[in-house]
């Protein structure tokens, strides 16, 4: 069996369990149980295989307690970030977890012990809440006590039944590849609900490129609405680790998806002093606002949301917005969040947000913030893509790039759309590699290609009152069938002198028949 084929093999065994172990719980209510005991399992191993440094001759699940000295649990910390003693392990709580009458409340007991390990020390912030949405008291796991560690028996044994072993080079991949596998189903599976946290690897690595092309290295990135994470883990995924020199930020309105997005971090191997997630309303209660601005950022914010805006008078002399002279109205508040990731980015860096298209041509203050952009000479590229590729929405988006250290005045326009750059599949358009690399060779380039990229003249788009949308700039390509005009008219001779024929061989059988 073929790497791919064990990692599909992987993937399908955790899903099956995620569906067969919910029962009639919805899948949606149900994932945090699933997600969370495989994040307990991957910490509890990671921790593991610290304390044990490749010493066959320990095995830290087998060691008691009490055995375990303050300095050694002060180091551990320090350098991971939590504890975790050995009655606590993931291996230990699921080898008795059929047994065990109180293992709902074991559970809890368990996890806020990791979480409490991290008091005053660095990692606090990055620990605290992990297993906040972890609940082993709620009814959704069962009415009666007996049902619920039934149910988080069942999870617990099918997670442990997971091979991940046979991978050992790539375990901690894989242990990121099934978490993001599981959050990719949970969000294809709620529809909008899921969408709204969760942008599909595939359009999550094209915006990643774009962000960090021609870099060979950035101080670091950063989304701020990041969802779970899995925009900046594409950086990870797909650049070496030393080009992104100090590590992964974010921040994050929803407390769940918050806390998935840290999990996230921690499967993926980055450690705690290599991410900096937070949590809160970015436009109106910002964090990172003080640090140096950031080289790469990338983001999906949400589409056309509501904002305080005009409301809280404060925020027209707020850094972010005052450079435009005008707020993004109430109800949309898309170019709130461009102005924000503008003003976090660095003298040489690149932003590279998905945008609803509507912003590149509606009026009033979201042409002022357009005109702003493009007087200052912000605007490097704008890609329309095709439609459908997220989950919960068929809408064809737009991916805006912000560079502060353009070489010219001209804006490239890429129209992305067509069945060149995308493949059909059953309920999402997807992107392939090869789409992908189309894309972002383009974007290097900047060359004209007909029908597909046009790089734009400021003068050009000032006299188009500062419309962005692509298809004012790139001439669709007319896939209508050509005529010829002299050819038709001889088949229509053709066919009237038959239909002429064909009345007088009816008249002269309706004459004979009359005789």
């Amino acid at each position: 069996m073929t790497s791919m084929q064990q990692r599909a093999e992987l993937q399908r065994q955790i899903w099956q369990i995620a569906n067969d172990v919910r029962g009639s719980v919805d899948g949606w209510d149900f994932k945090q149980y699933v997600l969370g005991t495989l994040f307990y399992r991957f910490i509890s191993e990671n921790f593991a295989n610290y304390i044990e440094g490749g010493d066959e001759g320990i095995n830290y699940a087998e060691l008691e307690n009490h055995v375990i000295t303050g300095d050694i649990k002060d180091d551990a910390i320090k350098t991971k970030g939590y504890f975790i003693y050995p009655g606590e392990l993931f291996s230990n709580v699921s080898a008795n977890a059929n047994n065990n009458e109180n293992l709902n409340t074991d559970l809890a007991a368990i996890f806020a012990a990791i979480e409490s390990s991290a008091s005053g020390y660095p990692s606090e912030v990055d620990i605290k809440g992990l297993f906040a949405d972890f609940d082993t008291t709620s009814n959704r796991l069962g009415n009666t006590v007996k049902d619920k560690n039934t149910r988080l028996a069942a999870v617990l044994k099918g997670v442990e039944g997971l091979n991940i072993e046979q991978f050992e080079e790539n375990e901690n991949d894989l242990f990121g590849d099934a978490y993001e596998f599981l959050i990719s189903n949970y969000a294809a599976n709620a529809g909008k609900s899921g969408g709204e946290f969760f942008t599909p690897q595939h359009v999550s690595k094209l915006i990643a490129q774009l962000a960090m092309h021609g870099q060979t290295s950035v101080n670091k990135i950063y989304d701020p609405a990041a969802g779970s994470g899995s925009l900046l883990l594409q950086a990870k995924k797909h650049f070496d680790a030393h080009i992104i020199e100090d590590g992964f930020f974010g921040q994050e309105i929803n407390h769940t998806t918050y806390n998935l997005a840290r999990m996230n971090m921690f499967l993926h191997n980055i450690n705690y002093d290599k991410f900096n997630m937070m949590l809160g309303n970015t436009l109106i209660a910002p964090h990172f606002g003080d640090d140096k601005p950031f080289d790469a950022i990338v983001s999906n914010p949400p589409y056309s949301v509501k904002w305080i805006g005009l409301d809280d008078p404060t925020l027209i002399n707020d850094d972010r917005f005052a450079p435009a002279g005008v707020l993004a109205p109430k109800s949309k508040a898309d170019f709130a969040f461009v102005l924000h990731a503008l003003s976090y980015l660095s003298s040489k860096g690149r932003a590279a947000i998905v945008c609803f298209p509507g912003i590149f041509y509606r009026g009033g203050a979201e042409q002022k913030i357009r005109k702003y952009l493009i007087d200052n000479n912000y605007v490097e590229t704008v890609i329309s893509l095709a439609p459908n590729l997220f989950f919960g929405t068929t809408i064809a988006v737009n991916i805006l790039v912000l560079s502060k250290h353009k070489t010219d005045t001209t804006t490239q326009f890429i129209d992305a759309s067509g069945e060149g750059f995308f493949k059909k599949e059953t309920n999402n358009n997807v992107m392939l590699d090869k789409h992908i690399e189309t894309i972002v060779a383009m974007f290097d380039s900047k060359d004209n290609v007909e029908h597909v990229a046009q790089s734009v003249a400021y003068e050009k788009i000032a006299e188009n009152d500062y419309n962005l949308s692509v298809s004012s700039y790139v001439e669709a390509k007319d896939t209508r069938e050509v005529i010829d005009i002299t050819q038709l008219n001889a088949e229509l001779k053709t066919t009237v002198a038959k239909i002429d024929q064909l009345r007088m061989d009816i008249d002269a059988i309706v004459a004979e028949i009359e005789a």
